[in-house]
């Protein structure tokens, strides 16, 4: 599954509502555009004045030197205007780039948790690098020219028709095959190119996938699988870029050689029309070096509407992530209490595979339950019901009288919390990756949760304390330090319910038996649900809910479902062998 892809009507209306934010800018720039390509048209009417005077023998110094300085001044003109418009064709472009890169962080942030695992990594990868890369060049450069270009293509048009509408006949002879030839190209260039981005999102989540599970990949002997995995997606991006490629092999020289017949069209007309006295030589000549001049506008035209297809389907993905919406309401409701219920729960990822078969649990406020079981058998989906990620199929998961689904996530978040054993350190410092739960936080309430996860000291020990850079281009944690910052995250965001989902995990037994009495003593009068694995955590709990195939099996303290000699006291019974190793 990918994310939607926004069809050609919700692109255009993006795009509208862009330039209607930018108009004024926009206007300014192609004023600038308008008096450097008249300028630009200078040149070629001087010719014809020239040539016209001359071939009545009627050229003079004086007016030689008047031309020669109508010359200088209007190239003069060209520079300096041309100059500033690429000034503020450059400023547009990156204000306009910036605005797209900003909104399109906002959707992505906005984007549904379930949605993203549903589609994920690659596809949103690709966005954020190569679509976003395309669309870079498209505002910045793409945009401004073609616009650019058809102006100037239309201001030469003009030129043209008023120094001789008859001689301008002759340059039409092109449009057919530049019509026929783009309309062609656009038809199949659109879905082309949308293939092509749609291959470059499979491929790179092919690659990242496989890198980030690069032990596993060995462990299971799974390289030969991956690699034929990556040849296939290789091989589709090369068949996706070949065809869009003979598209512009066809298209291109066809434009190419419409351009040529224009001026020899053109050339030979005016000729004609000179000879038999209906046009002058100045004339001809100059309306023969516009239809030149004009090539060069519309080869940007075309070459830029390349560019512009791919600008397009770019922003076709990235507005598609802004489609997507969260079905959360914006305002709602405040849970008359803490209690979480979940009541006769059913869940399935695919349809007719239920994974939860009527889960009825009640957790009181400031209850401490262990939910425990087989892998397999459906807790961590029971956490992400409880954390409102996702809702269930039927029944009902609410925090007093509230559904979790129903709960904005801002006002949930207050409420309940989750915390798996994946984790994600933000390029930034100590400091900054701990304020992200509670910006407003001092740094003694920082250093106290640090505290209360067993991190304090190693953090004072780093190069610069809670101000050492971190992530992907700072200081290299290691994985467990890493979810240590994430509980300490948690316990400056200070949720009534706190949803651990194997949160030790990465932990070593003896560390994590520690850090979870401190906690213990942080989170005193807090509801903790802890989906746990090491049942040293379920002996400490008020009771222990044992989940099998779905199902509540067992539910109760530790001591009665020992004693009930059932499901979990063969769970007990088997990890107290293994003890040893987590004493």
């Amino acid at each position: 599954m990918q994310l939607p892809v926004a069809n050609s009507k919700v692109v255009l209306a993006y795009a509208r509502v862009l330039m209607r934010q930018h108009r004024r800018p926009l206007a300014r720039m192609l004023a600038l555009y308008a008096f450097a390509a008249v300028m630009a048209l200078v040149p070629a009417w001087v010719i014809g004045q020239i040539t016209d005077f001359a071939s009545n023998h009627q050229l003079t110094s004086t007016k030689i030197a008047l031309y020669v300085g109508t010359l200088v001044v209007s190239s003069l003109g060209y520079a300096a205007l041309t100059f500033f418009a690429r000034r503020r064709s450059y400023v547009l472009g990156e204000t306009v780039f910036a605005q797209l890169r900003e909104e399109f962080l906002e959707s992505v942030l906005a984007l549904p948790l379930i949605e993203v695992e549903r589609a994920g990594t690659g596809d949103l990868l690709s966005r954020t690098t190569n679509d976003m890369e395309s669309l870079s060049r498209t505002v910045r450069f793409a945009v401004p020219e073609w616009l650019v270009a058809i102006l100037q293509a239309i201001l030469t048009l003009i030129a043209m028709l008023l120094v001789s509408p008859l001689a301008t006949v002759a340059s039409l002879v092109s449009l057919p095959f530049l019509f026929f030839s783009t309309r062609y190209y656009l038809r199949y260039a659109t879905p082309g190119y949308r293939r092509e981005r749609i291959s470059y999102a499979t491929m790179s989540g092919s690659v990242a996938e496989t890198a980030e599970g690069a032990r596993t990949v060995d462990a299971h002997q799974l390289g030969d699988r991956q690699a034929t995995r990556i040849e296939d997606n290789v091989r589709e991006s090369f068949y996706s870029e070949m065809y869009t490629l003979l598209l512009r092999m066809v298209w291109l020289p066809t434009v190419e050689g419409a351009f040529v017949i224009a001026v020899a069209a053109t050339l030979a007309w005016s000729g004609w029309l000179v000879i038999n006295g209906h046009l002058s030589i100045g004339a001809g000549t100059t309306v023969t070096l516009y239809v030149v001049q004009i090539n060069d506008p519309l080869d940007r035209i075309v070459s830029w509407l390349d560019e512009l297809q791919i600008g397009q389907t770019a922003l076709a993905r990235l507005v598609g992530v802004s489609v997507v919406k969260d079905d959360r309401p914006s305002t709602g409701p405040e849970p008359s209490n803490e209690t979480i219920t979940m009541e006769n729960v059913r869940y399935a990822y695919r349809a007719g595979h239920d994974v939860l078969n009527g889960i009825t649990i009640t957790v009181k406020p400031g209850e401490r339950l262990a939910i425990v079981g087989p892998s397999g058998a459906g807790k961590s989906t029971i956490g992400r019901l409880l954390a409102g990620i996702d809702a269930p199929r039927s029944g009902s998961v609410r925090v007093g009288d509230v559904e979790l689904a129903q709960m904005p996530l801002a006002t949930l978040r207050k409420h309940v919390a989750l915390v798996t054993q994946e984790h994600h350190i933000f390029i930034g410092s100590v400091h900054d990756n701990l304020a992200l739960a509670h910006p407003e936080a001092s740094q003694r309430e920082i250093e106290d949760a640090l505290d209360a996860v067993d991190a304090l000291e190693w953090v004072r020990r780093l190069p610069q304390g809670l101000d050492t850079e971190l992530g992907t281009t700072g200081y290299q944690i290691t994985p467990a330090q890493a979810q240590q910052l994430a509980l300490a995250r948690l316990v400056l965001s200070n949720p009534h319910t706190l949803v651990l989902d194997e949160a030790t995990a990465l932990l070593d037994p003896r560390t994590a038996r520690h850090l979870e009495r401190s906690l213990s003593a942080v989170l005193h009068g807090r509801t903790v649900i802890a989906i746990a694995h090491r049942l040293h955590t379920a002996h400490d709990a008020d009771r222990v809910a044992v989940i099998i195939e779905g199902v509540v099996a067992e539910l109760g303290t530790h001591d009665e479902l020992v004693a009930l000699n059932g499901e979990y006291a063969a769970l007990w019974s088997s990890w107290r062998n293994e003890k040893p190793t987590a004493s």
